[in-house]
């Protein structure tokens, strides 16, 4: 049915995608009709099982393919406008939840070096068990749905927090939200149309690409660095695309690790006002960061700047607390919509944050965890390097470290592999803004403690893939 050629440059899983789309597209493979089984195919074709079972599971994503359990995969049924290549168009459509429930967020594998959390034992449980229990004991009236904004002994608080950082606002220039997702997500459906030139980090977010390309924006990225960014290809893509947006994340960025530096926030922001553009800072990471440094932010004074951040990464992630800070008018827009797509954000939640943010040991409790964050930074790159990986930065603080193997070509093939040996991995695919393949992987350094894991990475690099 399909021809494939190991020696194009095109990935042989992008090679499978494209070939089963073009017959759909053609109608030569009906809706309803039973595609060949994995082994089937991997037999015929005499690719790995690993590379089919990558190149069906984008087909499902991408609604061409929709899988039955116990019986296969199965063509489904197109709309007549048929999407175009993912990140190209207002009529991509990509189901970005079922793809990271599927391959990035399976919690249920017990050895999780590619999450993007921290365990329980690394948060502040203490503070927040204690804010609950204040808060049984308070007479707090829990009824209605709160401020739209989000409680405002919080958003205070916050104007405190970011006046240490050398950010002024006010208490109505922050709007709480429901993480920070929910903060981007805002953002993105406020200015985002379909189109529009978006840049981002490349690697980047997953959660907020996916979130863009269901917006129709057309991503653009830009290469990270081991100093923040390719300031060439920077300027090079302003001036070609015209961008309206640059979501980005300068530091602990994640998967990269890198950390701009303060030459770099400068031009991003000489670019943005010559070529008219807004920046949006997620900086979720500034609490994890033991050296006080500049955001963009501070150097715009929120001006072109739409800066974001959340407690998840210190507090707990449960409680999905976060918060947007923008100038007054755009906010207000924020406000607006965060009401009409979800009324206002949990006060209880809020006042558990604001418990455990104002505890005495909260501080303390920050200063331990990067003591800690740096330790296991130190022991995980000692042990990927020993493997014989390279590292694209060792910031010594922060959760990630991103890194390959000159044996491990495609790590959406390793990560398969892995999930076999209960090990869940991060494939550098679904950090790229046009999902390409990638050796990447991203490591969490907190979880990188198991002999199991480098007992598999040491096999997989030794016998290829």
């Amino acid at each position: 049915m399909l021809m494939l050629n190991p020696q194009s440059s095109v990935p042989l899983v992008l090679q499978i995608v494209e070939g089963f789309r073009s017959v759909i597209d053609a109608g030569e493979l009906r809706p309803g009709s039973k595609a060949p089984s994995i082994r089937q195919f991997a037999h015929a074709h005499n690719v790995s099982v690993f590379t089919v079972v990558d190149a069906y599971d984008r087909l499902v994503a991408l609604g061409y393919f929709a899988s039955r359990p116990h019986s296969g995969f199965f063509v489904k049924q197109r709309p007549t406008s048929v999407s175009v290549l993912p990140g190209h168009g207002p009529n991509f459509s990509f189901d970005s939840m079922w793809y990271l429930r599927r391959i990035f967020e399976n919690r249920a594998l017990s050895i999780k070096p590619g999450c993007g959390w921290l365990p329980g034992d690394w948060l502040f449980q203490d503070g927040v068990r204690r804010g609950l229990r204040n808060l049984a004991a308070a007479d707090v009236d829990l009824s209605g749905y709160g401020e739209p904004k989000g409680y405002l002994p919080l958003r205070q608080l916050v104007r405190e927090l970011l006046a240490e950082q050398e950010i002024a606002v006010t208490p109505e220039q922050v709007l709480l939200t429901q993480g920070s997702s929910q903060a981007m997500d805002l953002v993105a459906r406020r200015l985002v149309r379909p189109g529009d030139a978006v840049l981002v980090d490349d690697p980047g977010y997953p959660n907020l690409l996916f979130s863009l390309r269901f917006l129709g924006a057309r991503l653009i990225g830009v290469p990270r660095t081991p100093t923040g960014y390719d300031l060439a290809a920077l300027e090079r893509l302003v001036i070609e695309e015209q961008p309206k947006l640059f979501f980005t994340q300068p530091r602990l960025q994640s998967p990269t690790g890198s950390v701009a530096q303060l030459s770099h926030l400068h031009r991003v922001m000489q670019l943005a006002d010559k070529h008219d553009f807004l920046v949006v800072e997620n900086d979720i990471y500034a609490d994890l960061d033991p050296e006080p440094r500049p955001s963009l932010a501070s150097l715009d004074q929120l001006n072109r700047v739409i800066y974001i951040s959340s407690f998840s990464k210190t507090i707990s992630p449960n409680i999905r607390v976060g918060y947007v800070a923008a100038n007054p008018d755009l906010l207000e827009d924020l406000a607006q919509l965060k009401m009409i797509s979800g009324l206002t954000s949990s006060e209880f939640s809020e006042r558990l944050a604001h418990g455990a943010l104002t505890d005495g040991r909260c501080r303390k409790h920050v200063k331990s965890l990067r003591e800690r964050l740096a330790k296991v930074h130190v022991q995980a790159a000692s042990k990927l390097l020993k493997v014989g990986f390279e590292i694209f930065h060792e910031p010594k603080a922060g959760i990630f470290l991103w890194a390959k193997h000159p044996a491990l070509p495609d790590s959406g093939e390793l990560a398969y592999k892995a999930s076999e040996q209960d090990i869940l991995l991060g494939p550098g695919h679904l950090f790229s803004p046009e999902l390409r393949t990638s050796p990447w992987l991203r490591f969490n350094v907190i979880f990188c403690t198991e002999p199991a894991l480098f007992t598999f990475l040491e096999e997989q690099c030794n016998g290829g893939i």
